[in-house]
């Protein structure tokens, strides 16, 4: 194996042992790759189960020519799960697999691929398809990007500044040179914890590469299917992820500004939340407690206009040092 690596794939994980195995088994049958070095890493981000030993068996009898590594983060949450995978890959490239998203068998040739074909690409995303556990309501679509559902054509596209959308970090690729001089070591967002629902740290990540003048691009040759079990698509569930992307939504929206603009953004940012969270309100209150899609979209509109109360208050308790 050369010191010389040219990709690397990085597993984030919290208590995989049932879903890491289906996942490596994937990843061991990747094709095209031979014209490149590459490699796997599985950062095991404080897990309470038998994740470590998962790992440590498929090393015992790994025969791949790309090795199998594992590195292990206390602190948790996925935004510091993926700054450890950045900082322990050897990769030109980082791309990024969740526990639960299994690749298409060309996607990491399809990944290296592109990313030598655009230089000035500082991140990439995926196609991610769903694969429901069980069957969704019929609107669904309307709410599927919260769980990083990702189907935009089959052309390239670059996600320009002003559309406001990013891809999820569910199949997403950075260049490892763009992440080490853009990404803040400690993030403001670090992802759903036992201690915090704010989530959208993929978000923070990729507009830090955007704002640095790097591109961000999607491509629609690198499928994945993301495994979504039925407890997922339970009501309290969906509604408590969409609570954490609304409340963070406040502090991304301020990172797409410069300091000077955002105390005159700011009060039209809540009073047109407050209006888009009244109106949907007003049209959809007699579906709210039946319709499951309406009820997250309501969660994720009210939400939003809480945001900035809400991390001005988490900040001040921060500061104050108080429980």
């Amino acid at each position: 194996m050369t010191d010389c690596v040219d990709f690397t794939v990085a597993i984030p994980t919290f208590n995989g042992e049932s879903r890491l195995p289906q996942l490596l088994e994937q990843l061991q049958k990747q094709i095209d790759t031979e014209h490149f070095y590459w490699e796997i890493i599985v950062v095991d981000n404080n897990s309470t189960d038998n994740t470590a030993a998962v790992v440590k068996n498929y090393q015992t009898f790994w025969k791949c020519p790309y090795p199998l590594k594992y590195c292990f983060e206390s602190k948790q949450g996925a935004a510091y799960a993926r700054q450890k995978a950045v900082e322990e890959a050897k990769g030109t490239f980082v791309g990024f697999l969740d526990d639960d998203n299994y690749p298409a068998l060309n996607w990491v040739a399809a990944a290296y691929k592109f990313g030598q074909a655009h230089p000035n690409a500082g991140a990439y995303g995926s196609q991610v398809h769903s694969d429901f556990e069980v069957e969704t309501p019929e609107n669904f679509h309307k709410i599927a990007c919260f769980l990083a559902i990702t189907e935009r054509g089959s052309q390239p596209h670059l996600y320009e500044p002003r559309m406001k959308i990013l891809p999820p970090s569910a199949g997403l690729v950075v260049r490892r040179k763009v992440w080490c001089e853009n990404v803040p070591k400690q993030p403001f967002l670090s992802g759903r914890t036992t201690k915090s629902m704010l989530t959208s740290e993929d978000m923070e990540m990729g507009i830090h590469i955007q704002n640095s003048g790097w591109e961000i691009w999607y491509n629609p040759d690198m499928h994945i299917d993301h495994k979504i079990p039925k407890h997922r698509l339970e009501k309290e569930y969906l509604v408590s992820l969409v609570r954490g992307i609304g409340l963070a939504r406040h502090h991304i929206r301020m990172l797409r500004l410069k300091p000077w603009q955002r105390p005159f953004i700011l009060p039209f940012g809540i009073l047109n939340d407050l209006h888009k969270a009244s109106l949907y309100f007003l049209k959809n209150y007699r579906i709210l407690k039946s319709d499951l899609v309406a009820a997250c979209e309501m969660e994720f509109l009210l939400s939003s206009f809480i945001s900035p109360f809400y991390l001005w208050k988490k900040s001040l308790t921060s500061w104050l040092n108080l429980p």
